[in-house]
């Protein structure tokens, strides 16, 4: 898709009542951190580089992502851009030196810490949305929020989010303060959202960013890349679900062929199409894959082929392993 393309097929989404407007699609950093195998510090900086040159604003990162790696590679590579992006933070996740995890912190004492690193880290002097990565079983919500807010009130954040977190946190958030989107796991492969969560955010008249929208690369026929990818322990890419997946990938191949687009933008249409009003974040590492995620932004489907790829596709398997999806508030029913 050329630059031209991109500026034609150019729309904006507003995340939530109060927040920013920001381009269809925003770019989700965390592979460039490790997450799923080998990176390349400068292929992810030009990348990124080139997403903000074709039109993309919203860009995603952590805190936590490759303890603090890749909050120093956007840091990098919006330098002389920051005007024309907006930074997405997640905060709150824990882990030690050698990678391990080791819960969630979200104590008020503990939000402002975390700003404070990630505004050196990013050399910002503000954070566009700023939200807990994950619910705190030990903390209020309302205390979070609340410490959040004080940073708006500061000046050092602009905008509040959400992350996996299920209907009635985001209610008890949204009264503390204004929330503007909700991050959840969202694709052909993960519509749990659909019935609990998401009419609750149009009620509110909260935005949602939705991640995963490849399930890791499973859509596309992409499989772990050794021990240090993360893919290799989730139940989708392992057991007796691994052929299943194969299988139902292998058919949507044949389904975005016939339709001459590839796998990865079939996957990211299939998410415009069904949710238009929220915005997908595509995880890509590199300037390829980039320009094959953009190219689905002028190949929309039509209601037909949405409802066909739905019956042709059945994924098998949670998007994380047992022990991971018992700390989800989101998959709390």
């Amino acid at each position: 898709m050329s630059t031209n393309e991109t500026k034609k097929a150019q729309r904006t989404v507003k995340l939530g009542s109060a927040g920013p407007e920001v381009f269809a699609l925003g770019l989700g950093c965390m592979g460039m951190s490790g997450m799923y195998g080998a990176t390349d510090d400068a292929e992810s900086v030009r990348t990124i580089q080139e997403a903000i040159d074709r039109g993309v604003t919203l860009l995603d990162t952590g805190d936590f992502y490759g303890m603090g790696h890749n909050e120093l590679l956007v840091g990098r590579a919006i330098a002389g851009r920051r005007e024309r992006v907006q930074v997405s933070v997640k905060f709150g996740a824990l882990r030690g030196p050698d990678g391990s995890w080791s819960g969630v912190d979200t104590r008020p004492v503990a939000v402002k810490n975390f700003a404070a690193y990630s505004l050196k880290r990013l050399g910002v002097d503000v954070i566009d949305i700023y939200r807990p990565a994950r619910l705190d079983p030990s903390v209020p919500i309302e205390d979070t929020i609340g410490a959040i807010a004080d940073l708006v009130k500061a000046g050092y954040v602009r905008h509040i989010g959400l992350s996996e977190v299920g209907a009635e946190t985001i209610r008890r958030a949204h009264r503390v303060h204004p929330i503007a989107d909700l991050q959840i796991e969202y694709s052909l492969a993960s519509r749990g959202p659909e019935d609990g969560i998401f009419p609750v955010l149009a009620e509110l008249g909260i935005s949602a960013t939705l991640y995963g929208v490849l399930s890791r690369g499973l859509l596309t026929g992409s499989k772990p890349k050794g021990p240090g990818d993360f893919r290799a322990y989730l139940p989708r890419f392992t057991g007796s679900n691994q052929q299943k997946n194969e299988d139902a990938v292998s058919a949507l191949q044949r389904f975005a062929h016939e339709r001459g687009m590839t796998p990865g933008q079939l996957a990211i249409a299939w998410v415009l199409a069904r949710q238009p009003a929220f915005v997908p974040l595509v995880g890509t590492k590199t300037r390829v894959q980039l320009e094959d995620a953009l190219g689905a932004l002028a190949r929309p489907l039509s209601k037909e082929d949405v409802a066909a790829l739905e019956s042709l596709v059945t994924i098998s398997g949670d998007r994380y392993a047992s022990e991971q999806m018992k700390h989800l508030d989101s998959e709390r029913r």
